[in-house]
């Protein structure tokens, strides 16, 4: 059976995530609702690169496709597309070899967060507005506490005695862009609703509630103060997936200015 490596963009506001789930509308439900109209068969097999959670965006979603088809991968795109609702978009479908595996093949992810310091009449399923005045430079000089490979137990919603939370952050910036603070950080993998208890501890950084030495102790104490500050799903986008060879990104932008 042929493999396809299949480049995604979705709006993940109406999704319970990414992963399928009885009695839950999400991004694979449609694709395999989408396959099943667009090819006529139930025989295939689609693997997402990662589990956005409910409401979470992305830019750049990978999933590879196993079906039977004599389709060039142009025209799997335009079938998959006719299928999709308009908040789901196939951007490229591109042959790929067997052994490639979306997620097992993927050597790092990254993600985009963004606040808004303003309140917004458009762009608030894209963004965090935050009334507060926030220190960015304090949320920057923070956010250098999370690079490397580190234990995040306190910063996830996954059970630490069920899977390793141990995870390699390779780059985190912190940059303004006219209304918005955007925060991207890269990493080898990540936890459930890591990146969002991330977001919340800095932005509580950048209101003087939490101090360096406060996020400092959370990776050698279990705290539930991540937990109890997580970022709303709004502003969070899956930016890009990275396989052996491609380079990370460079110059920080909006993705939705607001």
């Amino acid at each position: 059976m042929p493999r396809f490596k299949v480049l995604i963009e979705y709006e993940g506001t109406r999704y319970s995530g990414w992963q399928i789930q009885k009695n839950a509308r999400t991004v694979q439900g449609e694709f395999h609702r989408a396959i099943a109209e667009g090819f006529q068969t139930k025989k295939f097999e689609l693997y997402g690169a990662g589990r956005t959670d409910a409401g979470v965006h992305a830019v750049a979603q990978v999933a590879h496709l196993d079906v039977i088809t004599k389709l060039t991968p142009k025209l799997i795109q335009y079938a998959l597309n006719d299928h999709l609702p308009a908040d789901v978009n196939v951007l490229k479908v591109e042959k790929a070899a067997l052994d490639f595996h979306a997620r097992h093949s993927a050597v790092a992810r990254s993600y985009v967060y963004q606040i808004s310091k303003r309140r917004t009449a458009f762009g608030k399923k894209y963004v965090w507005w935050i009334r507060d005045i926030l220190d960015v430079n304090a949320m920057r000089a923070a956010s250098e506490l999370f690079v490397g490979k580190k234990d995040f137990a306190s910063f996830t919603a996954d059970d630490p005695e069920e899977k390793s939370t141990s995870v390699l952050i390779e780059r985190f910036e912190i940059v303004e862009a006219d209304d918005l603070i955007l925060a991207r950080i890269i990493g080898s993998h990540f936890l459930w609703k890591m990146v969002r208890q991330i977001v919340g501890i800095l932005a509580e950084v950048g209101r003087s509630k939490i101090s360096e030495a406060d996020v400092q102790r959370m990776f050698t104490t279990p705290s539930n103060k991540p937990a109890e500050f997580t970022a709303p799903p709004s502003g969070l986008f899956l930016e890009r997936v990275y396989y052996a060879g491609d380079a990370f990104p460079n110059e920080l932008t909006p993705l939705f200015p607001v």
